[in-house]
């Protein structure tokens, strides 16, 4: 019996019905998954762990809330990264379903928590940007590292209650309502909750950003009409040119990683989806992984004092490497087996 055509609601709820949400057929589909959220996941817990590692490190940069705000995103996305390849590669992969709804929905609310915690750090590095450009003379006085601590905390108990509420009993199995045809156990109307909450923090981070990039295109507009001395001129220039380089990539990479997702999300609660979608759906998610991926590149190694630490950590790897090549045990070593050839 094909459980994903039974529309009893007690039926959908029964542990048999996951097998249907099992969407990937063929071993070259599994496969292919799978290589994919490895490739991601491994990338991105190396990329984030070092982006953390040079923040941390360095007493400069742990104390500015800017960087704060991008350790908190580097943090959310190791964990979107670790807990996301763990149950998707085990659910869709092996085909795991020896486990209960409450463990489903703890393992579902803790990839939504990862990644709107990752949303919500994209926002409030936006809103930090944002304010740095449009009220320069007041920025420090706005953001201090207390307000920067209380945003983060308000940040990480929002993004994980709203993730717990089916675990808490707002799915369709408890309320006996319509389930989405893309998760277990979840309630069609939380996820159009969710799927709103995502679309105005979306909003919220390109509106941000685009009048981070207009209030920059004024600079330059303003220097060229009071004619501003050349070389400080040229300088703004740069960073202008910079600052619209990284904020363009920004908004394409947010637009093209969860774009897919969210509107297969939004046609899934007004229409039904072909096994085709489905199937689609579950490679498209794998772009918010990537998303993760990218994100410290764009965050964090573009910046100058980042990207220096970086080159600080590498430098003094080269010179013990170089050392513990050219140590009298290392020679001795050589010699030996010199002498045995």
């Amino acid at each position: 019996m094909d459980f994903c055509k039974i529309h009893d609601n007690s039926s959908k709820c029964s542990v048999n019905t996951m097998e249907c949400f099992m969407v990937l057929s063929t071993q070259a589909q599994k496969i292919s998954i799978a290589t994919l959220c490895g490739l991601f996941g491994i990338l991105c817990v190396f990329e984030n762990s070092l982006v953390l590692y040079l923040i941390f490190s360095s007493p400069r940069t742990r104390r500015k809330p800017s960087y704060l705000f991008i350790s908190s995103l580097a943090l959310a996305d190791i964990l979107a990264s670790i807990i996301f390849v763990c149950s998707f590669v085990n659910f869709h992969v092996f085909n795991e379903t020896h486990f209960s709804k409450e463990i489903f929905l703890l393992q579902l609310g803790g990839v939504n928590t990862s990644f709107s915690a990752s949303l919500s750090s994209l926002l409030l590095t936006a809103l930090d940007r944002y304010i740095s450009i449009s009220r320069p003379s007041e920025y420090k006085l706005l953001m201090t590292r207390k307000r920067a601590w209380i945003g983060l905390g308000v940040l990480w108990v929002t993004c994980a209650t709203i993730a717990s509420l089916p675990l808490l009993g707002w799915n369709c199995c408890t309320l006996n309502s319509t389930c989405s045809e893309l998760f277990p156990f979840v309630d069609d109307n939380y996820l159009s909750s969710w799927i709103c909450f995502v679309m105005i923090l979306l909003g919220c981070i390109i509106y941000a950003y685009v009048h981070v990039l207009w209030r920059a295109r004024q600079h330059v507009a303003y220097m060229g009409k009071h004619q501003v001395q050349v070389g400080k001129q040229n300088t703004r220039m740069r960073m202008d040119i910079m600052l619209a380089k990284t904020l363009i990539m920004v908004l394409t990479v947010l637009v093209l990683c969860w774009s897919p997702v969210l509107v297969l999300m939004i046609y899934s609660v007004f229409a039904r989806l072909s096994n085709l979608l489905r199937k689609v759906f579950a490679f498209c998610s794998t772009l918010c992984l990537l998303n993760s991926m990218v994100n410290p590149i764009i965050y964090a190694l573009r910046s100058k004092e980042l990207y220096s630490s970086l080159r600080v950590v590498f430098s003094r790897f080269r010179r013990q490497l170089k050392a513990s090549e050219d140590s009298p045990e290392a020679e001795s070593t050589h010699r030996s087996s010199m002498i045995e050839t």
